[in-house]
């Protein structure tokens, strides 16, 4: 959410940043509403006053007997009541015009961030390890011998519809392990704090954190109201919700496994086959709350915990910095980084990092008391994956994958595996 008083006094720096991103300019309509919103506070306000004068009259004029006065000013201070009631109510639905206009507006995005309309405008930022040079042509994860009796799309589409999977046997346990090599790495190596949330949210939650009002249908909602969270980024970040903290209590560094629920709206007909885009996955998601002055820095510093990830496991990727016309709604910047899947032949998402800004903190009030005394401030809010764990089992099968249809696996994943290194033809782990 944008401040307001940042809009009034730099109106034209506010809509060049937005026209950055392909939106049209806000802010003429935006200082209407708030202008209109103020002078219908500050008549409020004003008939208040004149009803509570009217009525400190009434006593006095009881008091003297002076019947007609009291009579008058009875009539005048319900009417009084009336008006001021009707001046609240229409400042009241012009405050919620205002927020409402100003929650479907998207981030503006930093200077730095390259200019762009879509995919195509990133900009790589740098690329790690050399992808794998095969004797014979390699095949999408779903395809390869030793993964198919562990992947079962039939049996998930009886069960639930189309994107969703059965895993089993070492297929099921492979995915498990690296849910678990992620989670210890990033406790123990990148100093996060594991934490287990919820997967059902309220309203409120979702849009502390963007995905509502303008997202509404990229996620489920239960009959009760309850939202499933489509990252865990939803109840991480909302742990501030609402809070003010002390400085020294920055940066807040949390980690949570979950799972994860996305409707996948909007993209019919894409990533049909295999588990690539799955209504229900899993993620290791990476939240801080740091001090305005250190987000950008840690930026850098979660988007590396990421990266520690799949060079750990031996997977080769690129990182790119998203054009102003690919980024999340909530984003200030963001670093993609694409794991390489030989079975197609390029690299795809497995983690997007993000920095929010005070964007979601405002929408939430998350503040924090200045070690140094002062008005509470803004937090600073980031988001990333830490990984996506489907589509880190697809790098890991498609990478490892041999001519005879088994799987070597990752060196660095085999004390999770309790020391078995291989996807048999045949799906066993051996």
């Amino acid at each position: 959410m944008h401040d307001i008083r940042a809009i009034r006094e730099n109106p034209a720096a506010f809509d060049a940043a937005l026209s950055r991103r392909g939106n049209a300019a806000v802010s003429s309509e935006i200082i209407a509403i708030d202008e209109e919103r103020r002078a219908a506070i500050h008549a409020a306000e004003t008939a208040q006053a004149d009803q509570n004068r009217a009525s400190k009259e009434i006593g006095k004029a009881k008091a003297s007997g002076d019947e007609a006065e009291f009579e008058r000013l009875r009539t005048l201070v319900a009417a009084k009541k009336a008006e001021v009631a009707e001046m609240q109510a229409n400042a009241k639905a012009l405050d919620e015009k205002l927020n409402d206009l100003l929650m479907g507006i998207p981030n503006l995005p930093y200077d730095e961030v390259p200019e762009g309309a879509d995919e195509d405008d990133n900009v790589e930022m740098h690329t790690w390890g050399t992808p794998r040079s095969f004797d014979f042509a390699p095949k999408e994860h779903f395809e390869i011998t030793g993964v198919k009796p562990g992947m079962d799309f039939e049996t998930a589409a009886k069960l639930s519809g189309s994107r969703f999977v059965v895993l089993s046997g070492g297929v099921a346990r492979v995915h498990r392990a690296l849910a678990q090599f992620m989670l210890d790495t990033h406790i123990e190596e990148n100093g996060l704090s594991e934490t287990w949330t919820p997967v059902l949210v309220l309203d409120e939650m979702m849009y502390g954190t963007g995905q509502l009002p303008k997202f509404g249908e990229d996620s489920y909602q239960t009959r009760e109201g309850w939202w499933l969270v489509p990252t865990a980024e939803v109840t991480l970040t909302n742990i501030v919700n609402g809070v003010t903290i002390e400085e020294d209590y920055l940066p807040r560094r949390y980690v949570a496994h979950t799972q994860c629920f996305r409707s996948e709206a909007g993209s019919a007909g894409r990533d049909t086959s295999g588990m690539l885009r799955q209504h229900q996955f899993e993620k290791v998601e990476m939240v801080s709350v740091t001090h305005p002055d250190k987000s950008r820095e840690e930026l850098d510093r979660m988007t590396r915990c990421a990266e520690g990830i799949l060079e750990k496991l031996g997977l080769p990727y690129r990182t790119v910095v998203l054009c102003t016309g690919d980024m999340g709604f909530g984003a200030r910047r963001t670093h993609d980084i694409e794991v390489w899947l030989p079975g197609q032949d390029k690299y795809r998402e497995i983690s997007s990092v993000s920095v929010c800004g005070d964007f979601q903190a405002r929408r939430m009030n998350a503040r924090f008391k200045p070690s140094a005394g002062g008005k509470p401030e803004f937090v600073h809010t980031l988001n990333g994956s830490g990984l996506a764990v489907g589509r880190c089992l697809i790098a890991v099968l498609e990478n490892g994958q041999q001519e005879d249809g088994s799987v070597l696996l990752p060196e660095a994943l085999h004390p999770w595996l309790r020391g078995k290194t291989r996807l048999t033809p045949e799906g066993h782990l051996e």
